[in-house]
């Protein structure tokens, strides 16, 4: 099965699972994509103090509707998830159509859409339908149901570590508590999985390389409370992986730094993939703001297609299998490694000519002149990679200055180094 039939594959099972910050949603959903990237959990139970944060309780979702007063079923969870606000408290009862509508939420701009409502800290309860149906319903009396139940639970973090021959680390993570989203949800954890299967096949890592999967926010707070320390001495570049499953063009969010390793790769790699935008920090978005609070003040950045909140489908029922794109996520895929590729290649080198520049020709390296452009752009890059290889320049600072494409770099580097032209500092 191809990368892209794989994928699809994955979502098709995950799509149909209520998941939350917590509940069974979210463990099947973990066992899932264990199949593909088999994790250790980490378990946080409810009451918990992490950090500034208390660990919620569990919610489990059964069921929940209207009926209204012609008996139609309404806002049926069964049929969509969306309908039920997120931690909803449980209710049954009958209210009148007054009563009842400051539980009902909509988009009036999108009258077609289902709202992802969530009220995880605060007890209520609500439904959710598009507004189109909204304005639609008949006075009188509904039977509202909501059965749900908060209990003492957990929290659960999925993690996987892949060694490398040292203990400097690169850490992926991505949120899995959005149901029935498909950007701003699932793609994240897919390309996530594919993304760990390429890197456990390259035959030697110079890294370490660590994923985790968590709900959003409270997830993040959770893993720092216990590996924050470990990451603030070991890592050396970080991503969050969210909306990445679109058909837009590449955005990366910087670091709270704005020059660590981690956007530096991502400048180099998307500036030879193409158009592309690279936006500055901000302390509002997905788990980046975790890792990039000052206490932690981590190297992580955030590579997206279109950015949270910048697309309409963004929670609501419109982000869906039909929003995004199976080869546009492979393409993601192809962009986080070559950031991979990118790290596990950044060595300083040292040329072993350093009085004038060595003779090319007798070594088989230099091509003449009238040689297709190609070879000619190869010829390019290995005298700026052996006027630049002094031991100060790594290899990410010789494409940032020559404008050559960093693949290019590191075959030649490659090439040179077997020649016996270059050593690793």
């Amino acid at each position: 099965m191809d990368l892209k039939n794989s994928l699809e594959t994955y979502f098709d099972r995950l799509w149909p699972l209520c998941r939350s910050l917590t509940g069974e949603g979210y463990r099947r959903s973990l066992d899932i994509l264990s199949e593909v990237m088999p994790m250790e959990r980490l378990k946080f139970e409810s009451g918990r103090r992490v950090l500034d944060w208390i660990v919620p309780k569990e919610w489990i979702a059964r069921d929940a509707y209207l009926i209204d007063p012609n008996g139609v079923k309404r806002a049926d969870f069964k049929s969509n998830n969306l309908h039920l606000v997120g931690y909803s408290i449980p209710f049954n009862g009958t209210l009148n159509l007054s009563d009842l509508r400051p539980h009902l939420h909509s988009i009036p701009a999108q009258p077609d859409a289902i709202p992802y409502v969530i009220s995880y800290y605060t007890e209520a309860w609500g439904l959710c339908m598009t507004h189109r149906e909204l304005q639609s319903l008949p006075e009188g009396d509904y039977q509202v149901v909501v059965d749900t139940e908060l209990t003492d639970g957990h929290v659960e973090v999925g993690e996987a570590v892949l060694p490398g021959s040292t203990d400097r680390e690169i850490f992926f993570s991505t949120n899995l508590c959005h149901p029935s989203l498909a950007n701003n949800e699932l793609s994240g954890p897919l390309v996530m999985a594919f993304l760990y299967d390429r890197i456990a096949s390259l035959p030697n890592r110079r890294f370490s390389y660590r994923f985790v999967v968590a709900p959003e926010t409270i997830g993040a707070v959770c893993y720092l409370s216990v590996r924050g320390d470990h990451l603030k001495q070991r890592m050396d570049a970080g991503f969050q992986m969210t909306c990445i499953g679109d058909r837009g063009h590449f955005t990366y969010k910087l670091s709270r730094r704005g020059d660590t390793l981690a956007d530096r790769a991502a400048r180099l790699v998307l500036r030879d993939m193409g158009p592309h935008e690279i936006i500055p920090f901000d302390p509002l978005g997905s788990d980046e703001r975790q890792y990039c609070s000052p206490g932690f003040d981590l190297p992580f950045g955030s590579l997206m297609r279109t950015r949270y909140m910048r697309y309409p489908e963004y929670h609501t029922s419109l982000d869906n299998k039909d929003f995004i794109s199976f080869e546009a996520m492979t393409g993601s895929i192809d962009a986080y490694f070559g950031m991979v590729c990118a790290l596990e290649n950044n060595v300083r080198w040292r040329g072993t000519v350093l009085d004038g520049e060595p003779q090319m020709g007798r070594r088989g390296l230099y091509i003449t002149n009238g040689t297709p452009q190609g070879k000619q752009d190869r010829d390019r890059a290995k005298f700026w990679v052996l006027n630049l290889a002094d031991g100060a320049n790594d290899l990410m600072h010789i494409a940032e200055r020559s404008g050559q494409p960093l693949k290019t770099l590191i075959s030649v580097s490659a090439e040179l180094r077997t020649a016996g032209l270059l050593r690793e500092e």
